[in-house]
């Protein structure tokens, strides 16, 4: 497969110490000349974590309810060390969080347990702009917002209140002397319509509309990122109608865009922007959590997009970005359903797996080899929060 981008994108930004030589004072006391210490710069770092679709179909529901209780926190154990250090954490949750009866594909509704999972996880940006946003219709919608208001660290992106909210409510988190911005967009919701009085409720991929809400919240951030739910399923390379809205999301000076939808991993680009900086696209980041009954091998497959930014005497740049491979995995009689980062997973485990069925295919070499293809040969295999002081 042609190698589109760099799996892992280090971006140097160098700063010259020359210039003007540091001024000599009189030393009150002596009258000894002394040089001035020169300034020391204020630097500031932030991290990003975004995963892809986080998709609970039934075997997921029964594998984690003991005793009539749901606790969905193990499916994330092992790779909670990558979520948990991040300053901002992005996950898209695909579904709704409603009340029982749940259900699956195609009208799902999932408990809120797994709201909660996430959260202890350590995500803190959760996007509902997708196209089950409206599998339980406005009540659906309305039950997810009221969840995600009684947890007040948490921002909740793409659906909204009231034309009043989504107006005036931007979210920008501040950490680190960084302000980064969040927008979000769904390209539909599987054709079941909005209430005419109510178009507002979820944020969809209509340019006029983006256009504005960009405008508006590029300069009240150091750092835009939108999140795009988008594309074709189960395609391993962008469409036409992807590069021509990450082109215009360019144009528009956003930062990052992070996508999702297709379900399995698409490649990373940088696009050049309107301001002369650089828009870093991740196409898709593929499953997060998922058990699709397919075969298709390719979906258990996604990744944790990594994001580093280090703000220099008010000066933001992008230091580093790459992807953590990750990998769903379940045995055959479909329990024991956990997230491995492709580095902890092993031929063993594959042999184990739900979709082996025969496919001697599905191999650590076969994952580890898509996402060469697809990112290129620097494959970040590691936590990269080891490494940060």
């Amino acid at each position: 497969m042609k190698n589109k981008a760099l799996l892992l994108l280090f971006i140097p930004f160098l700063f010259s110490c020359a210039g003007a030589p540091a001024p000599i004072i009189e030393d009150e006391i002596h009258g000894t000349p002394q040089i001035a210490e020169p300034p020391q710069p204020v630097i500031d770092y932030l991290t990003i974590i975004a995963a892809g679709d986080n998709l609970f179909h039934p075997p997921i529901l029964k594998d984690f309810l003991k005793n009539g209780t749901y606790n969905f926190d193990p499916l994330y154990k092992l790779v909670k060390p990558y979520i948990e250090p991040a300053d901002i954490a992005f996950v898209n949750q695909e579904t709704v969080l409603g009340n029982a009866p749940y259900s699956g594909y195609p009208l799902f509704n999932t408990p809120k347990e797994a709201g909660a999972a996430l959260v202890a996880a350590g995500f803190d940006i959760i996007n509902q702009a997708t196209n089950h946003v409206m599998d339980q219709g406005v009540d659906g919608i309305l039950n997810t917002l009221n969840y995600w208001d009684t947890i007040p660290e948490v921002h909740c992106l793409g659906i909204h209140r009231s034309e009043e909210s989504r107006s005036n409510n931007f979210c920008i988190v501040e950490k680190n002397n960084i302000r980064v911005g969040f927008l979000s967009y769904t390209y539909g919701t599987n054709y079941i319509p909005l209430p005419k009085d109510k178009s507002y409720m979820v944020s969809l991929i209509e340019t006029e509309k983006m256009a504005q809400e960009i405008d508006a919240i590029r300069p009240l951030c150091d750092f835009l990122a939108v999140s795009m739910h988008w594309g074709i399923e189960y395609e391993l390379e962008a469409s036409a109608a992807q590069e021509k809205l990450s082109a215009f999301l360019a144009e528009h000076n956003v930062d990052v865009i992070i996508g999702h939808h297709p379900h399995v991993l698409q490649p990373m680009v940088v696009l050049p922007r309107a301001d002369g900086g650089k828009t870093i696209c991740y196409y898709s980041l593929g499953n997060f959590a998922s058990a699709h009954v397919t075969s298709d091998k390719n979906l258990l497959l996604g990744g944790l997009m990594y994001l580093r930014l280090k703000k220099e005497n008010g000066t933001l740049s992008l230091e580093e970005t790459g992807l953590i491979p990750v990998i769903t995995h379940y045995e055959k009689d479909l329990t024991g359903f956990k997230i491995y980062p492709l580095s902890e997973y092993s031929d063993d485990l594959a042999a184990k797996h739900w979709k082996r069925a025969g496919d001697e295919e599905m191999t650590y070499e076969y994952y580890y080899k898509m996402t060469d293809g697809l990112f290129g040969t620097a494959l970040m295999l590691r936590n990269p929060f080891a490494s940060i002081e």
